[in-house]
């Protein structure tokens, strides 16, 4: 057998094996595994341990990244085979542009074609899952435009070179060469890459064009005073192995409704013995199908996963086209009414989009496990804050049934390095953050429509199950006896009534927004009126659009806002059942006595006219809040008039039994004991796990069955 039927078989074998003990095998036998000689240093950096080992934290996130090359792949063979130098001013100017150009996909965004189409366009890109259950292997491939043998040390087995730096279509800048999956593919960091170059694509000089190249990585312990291991890969003689052949085809077991084609070029990568995230290593298309969706929520094309691992089962594969495309196909089912919404704002000077989605109660864990808040650049999650967020905003009763997804694409390269680690896995922390974090908490505290549902929710969760107070009432009546001071505290009385707000009376009418607006005009009485140079002013708009008019996939509207004749950024927008609150903040250089003149326009793609409104606010000098810092409020003057409450009683605590049957709801086990929550009107909640077993045990042992009847009597 030639040389290059000997690489093809031994290509072959590798791609066929399931686990390190077959891969090493192989290399013994190809005589490679022992010759230090035919293995060169990764990155040519012996150091390259520091560098891999510092990406992303999460198997799932390193994951990714290859996924994201593979996206980045497809683009630019489009690019190539149009003849058009990626780096030139001809070529798209971003992911959108590039899908919008080569796959008619409008705006770059996947929900705006069909399923049927999303599934065709997965074939270009793939997940597969082979070996054991528990250890699984991940091959990912597409039909990009691929790499020669004699460009893969440079493309994907280089570290911090400039390969796509100055490419604006692609997601990949950091060249890292998606190695942060390295340190997650066994004990040996066992990862094959395969690769061939379009033959479409002129590569000039380059003798390889017609070859397949592949290699394999393997991370070598600290040696001869190394102090880190050190990854290398396959290369003999310093060159990278290849073989001719017309196509490649994966070899996996012949599992599922689809059969994987062949490839006639692109790449391969095989991931051996991958260290999965706990809980995520069941059938590759329901938790990392899952996950991976939330961390490319808006991924640029279509993945299609396949299942080939010994399950069983109708369908073994799915196509994924992002959180974002799940979340609108199934927002009917799971998303609370008029959900999701839409908030504009500004922090220190960078502007920022974000979408509000509000789950029905249960249904939230399908789409994400602890995230509240997700940052996305370019339709990839780059950073996230735990829902605890929302308990700071006094939203503590919705707090696992909200997420948040803030669209960073808008802001500048600088501001980018700032907000996101290289990693892209993680917020950095600092003066931006702060400042994001400062308006995202105005945002979603003063929110309506998080409010209305927070309090419904509330509404639910106690009102049926308010204990019998009357135990607890007997016990202060016995202490107030026998304690004077005690008596004047409680000389009112205390409260025993309702903890709920009154309802109003007469049922609400259901927001029914229109898919486009017919009016959008300013509020009676916001036309003209007087602003503290201190302090930021409101203005309220009416009109009868859908909530999300303004960061919907079809036809969004746009809002242009200019203060002065200037286009002005430094502001808040949101939109809620027909009311549409812009709050601006006054500019450097405003003067007392200045009259601002502001501007807007609402317009979308199907609008022949846009929406035009026009006010002013005239400029007061400070405004001087009382010692506390709040605006004084009217003492009372007795009944019905003024505005502050007069205290007369103390309140008891809020306080219900959880049985076990609603021990999920409230996310008790056995051992739990009490829950409190903060319920947003300046005061707590408590719930007692009655059938908590120390409690029961206790109960049991002192055959005081009575007791069991309430928490507190």
């Amino acid at each position: 057998m030639d040389e290059d039927g000997k690489n093809k078989l031994l290509c072959q074998r590798l791609l066929r094996a399931e686990n390190e003990k077959e891969v090493i095998s192989t290399l013994k036998d190809a005589g490679y595994w022992d010759d230090s000689d035919a293995w060169r240093v990764f990155g040519d950096r012996e150091n390259n341990f520091s560098i891999i080992g510092a990406q992303q934290a999460s198997s799932v996130a390193a994951l990714v990244e290859k996924l994201v090359n593979s996206v980045d792949a497809v683009l630019l063979r489009e690019c190539l085979l149009e003849g058009v130098n990626p780096e030139a001013k001809e070529a798209p100017e971003s992911i959108s542009k590039a899908l919008e150009r080569y796959f008619n996909i409008k705006d770059g965004n996947l929900a705006n074609i069909d399923s049927r189409t999303r599934t065709k366009l997965s074939n270009n890109i793939g997940l597969i899952a082979t070996g054991r259950k528990t250890l699984p292997n991940y091959i990912v491939f597409d039909r990009g435009e691929g790499q020669t043998p004699n460009k893969m040390p440079t493309t994907f087995l280089s570290l911090a070179e400039s390969n796509k730096l100055r490419i604006p279509f692609v997601q990949g800048k950091f060249n890292m060469g998606g190695s942060g999956v390295l340190r997650f593919c066994g004990d040996k960091g066992f990862q094959l890459i395969i690769s061939r170059r379009h033959p479409s694509i002129p590569e000039p000089n380059d003798d390889s064009t017609d070859y397949w190249g592949f290699t394999i990585t393997r991370r070598e312990d600290p040696s001869e005073g190394r102090k880190n291991s050190m990854y290398t890969y396959l290369a003999p003689f310093g060159k990278i192995l290849r073989f001719r052949s017309n196509e490649l085809e994966i070899p996996c077991p012949r599992r599922g409704t689809q059969i994987i084609p062949p490839l006639e070029w692109g790449s391969v990568i095989k991931l051996f013995e991958y260290e999965m995230v706990a809980g995520l290593k069941s059938k590759i298309h329901f938790g990392l199908y899952n996950n991976i969706s939330l961390l490319l929520p808006k991924v640029g094309l279509p993945i299609r996963f396949y299942e080939r691992r010994n399950y069983s089962g109708k369908s073994l594969e799915a196509t994924m086209a992002g959180l974002h495309v799940r979340l609108d196909e199934d927002k009917r089912d799971n998303l609370e009414p008029n959900f999701p919404t839409f908030a504009e704002f500004t922090a220190l000077g960078q502007k920022f989009k974000a979408s509000i989605y509000a789950f029905r109660e249960g249904s939230s864990d399908k789409y994400r496990k602890n995230e509240g808040i997700l940052f996305t650049y370019c339709g990839q999650t780059h950073g996230a804050i735990q829902q605890s967020f929302f308990r700071r905003v006094g939203m503590s009763y919705i707090a696992d049934s909200i997420l948040v997804l803030v669209e960073c694409d808008n802001i500048s390269l600088r501001a980018r390095e700032v907000l996101f680690m290289n990693s892209r896995d993680r917020l950095s922390s600092g003066e931006l953050r702060s400042a994001i974090e400062k308006k995202l908490e105005e945002i979603l505290g003063k929110h309506q429509g998080l409010r209305e549902l927070r309090e419904r929710r509330r509404r639910e969760a106690i009102e049926s199950q308010l204990l019998d107070a009357k135990p607890l009432r007997d016990v202060l009546d016995e202490i107030l006896k026998k304690s004077p001071s005690l008596q004047t505290l409680f000389s009112k009385g205390y409260d025993l009534s309702n903890p709920f707000k009154s309802k109003l009376a007469g049922e609400q009418e259901e927001y029914k927004g229109k898919t486009y607006p017919t009016y959008f005009k300013l509020m009676k009485g916001h036309e003209e009126k007087q602003c503290h140079i201190n302090l930021r002013f409101r203005v309220q708009f009416e009109t009868d659009v859908v909530n999300d008019y303004f960061m919907r996939d079809r036809f969004p509207g746009r809002f242009v806002f200019k203060l002065d004749g200037n286009e002005f950024s430094d502001y808040v927008l949101n939109l809620w059942n027909g009311v549409a609150t812009l709050t601006v903040t006054i500019p450097e250089g405003t003067k007392v006595g200045d009259r601002l003149r502001g501007q807007v326009w609402v317009t979308d793609d199907t609008q022949i006219e846009p929406f035009y409104c026009e006010f002013y606010r005239n400029v007061l000098s400070e405004h001087k809040p009382n010692g506390n810092g709040t605006k004084k409020r009217k003492p009372p003057a007795g009944e019905g008039k003024g505005d502050r409450k007069i205290p007369d009683h103390l309140a008891l605590p809020h306080v219900m039994e959880v049985r076990e049957e609603d021990w999920r709801r409230h996310d008790f086990d056995r051992f739990s004991a009490l829950k409190v929550v903060d319920n947003g009107e300046g005061s707590y909640d408590f719930f007692v796990n009655i059938d908590n077993v120390f409690l029961n045990s206790s109960l049991d042992k002192n055959r005081a069955a009575p007791l069991r009847k309430t928490a507190l009597g």
